[in-house]
């Protein structure tokens, strides 16, 4: 088993070479082929998250090093437990990895992506920068048969976190429009996903990046604001009569504070970003207006299924990626961290 693992936060990570893994009971062993590079794998490679106020919360905790990050895994079936039924050897599946204990109640009302004491891929346990990962139970490798192979991996985060914040809002009609900040690979494919569900709703982005900014315009958003104009909420407020529902795909306070303030009275803001930041405004705005503000982190098992499926359909296209060798796993996550990557950075074992 070869991987490109952490050593250290924020050092280069390092080729390693393992036995290859033997799956016991349930478990699933995938030959990787595929594997997006993600913001989170950014954060937790350095270490932390920016909590505002020059505060910072460090993830550096309960992590063993080395470690294998990556979450967005999509290959083929090497070899399952005795006790794992439903795959066999050579399927081609995407990975679900937001895997939870499977025993709190959390998992039981089928919410394992928020488990408190959360297994998940590349993240708590070794993941995709790798070209094996083992998988504890066949229900978490999903058929993805007529999506390409090079944007199936990506669906199982940025997709997901799209489709699985869309859903949180009230349904958009005519009339209804619905702020996107942030046009990076989650933002496009979100704006992809309010497409489908919600064709009748006005889909405005808003983009600081004009390469950017024109990949949103070219994956179908109507109006692309740049959110440093000073007249770019005045825009939301008056042209639009605030938005329906606003989803920060950014996460700093900046953008948060776009996000909240272009919401008509009624309206929901969608905080899905992580990039950090501290929210400062004033309480009365909340009640007096009606708003809703919530958080969305990924998605579920279920939501992924359905997901697949309406990409399958063709009522939902997916992001341009970039394909990139395994071998440059560390420069892939530095041009991340500097905005020079449209779509999604996928990695190629």
């Amino acid at each position: 088993m070869k991987s490109q693992k952490m050593v250290e936060y924020a050092a280069p990570l390092c080729a390693q070479v393992e036995p290859d893994p033997v799956p016991q009971g349930t478990e699933v062993v995938v030959r990787i082929s595929r594997c997006g590079v993600c913001h989170s794998d950014l954060h937790i490679y350095e270490g932390y998250f920016e909590m505002g106020g020059g505060n910072r919360l460090d993830v550096r905790g309960g992590r063993k090093l080395p470690f294998t990050l990556g979450h967005e895994i999509v290959g083929t079936v090497l070899a399952a437990g005795p006790a794992a039924t439903g795959v066999a050897v050579g399927d081609r599946r995407v990975v679900y990895p937001w895997i939870g204990c499977g025993a709190c109640p959390t998992c039981a009302r089928g919410l394992e992506h928020l488990c408190p004491k959360s297994r998940h891929l590349g993240v708590n346990v070794d993941g995709g920068y790798a070209d094996t990962v083992t998988v504890p139970h066949p229900r978490y490798v999903l058929d993805y048969a007529g999506i390409d192979e090079d944007r199936a991996g990506p669906l199982a985060c940025s997709g997901l976190t799209a489709y699985a914040a869309l859903k949180k809002i009230p349904a958009a009609g005519a009339g209804d429009p619905i702020l996107i900040v942030g046009a990076g690979g989650v933002g496009l494919m979100a704006i992809q996903v309010a497409r489908s569900l919600y064709p009748a709703a006005t889909v405005v982005v808003a983009e600081i990046d004009p390469a950017k900014a024109e990949a949103a315009r070219a994956a179908g958003a109507a109006e692309v604001l740049d959110p440093r104009d000073k007249d770019s909420l005045a825009r939301l407020q008056k042209g639009y009569g605030g938005v329906h529902a606003a989803f920060d795909f950014v996460g700093a306070d900046a953008t948060l504070q776009l996000a909240i303030r272009g919401l008509r009275r009624g309206g929901t803001a969608v905080v899905v970003g992580l990039f950090g930041g501290a929210l400062n405004m004033p309480i009365p705005l909340f009640p007096w207006n009606g708003i809703s503000v919530v958080g969305s982190y990924v998605g579920s098992l279920p939501e992924l299924a359905e997901l697949l499926d309406l990409v399958k359909a063709g009522k939902v296209a997916t992001v341009p990626v970039t394909l990139r060798p395994m071998t440059e796993a560390t420069e892939a996550l530095h041009d991340l961290k500097a905005g020079k990557v449209i779509g999604r950075m996928v990695l190629t074992a």
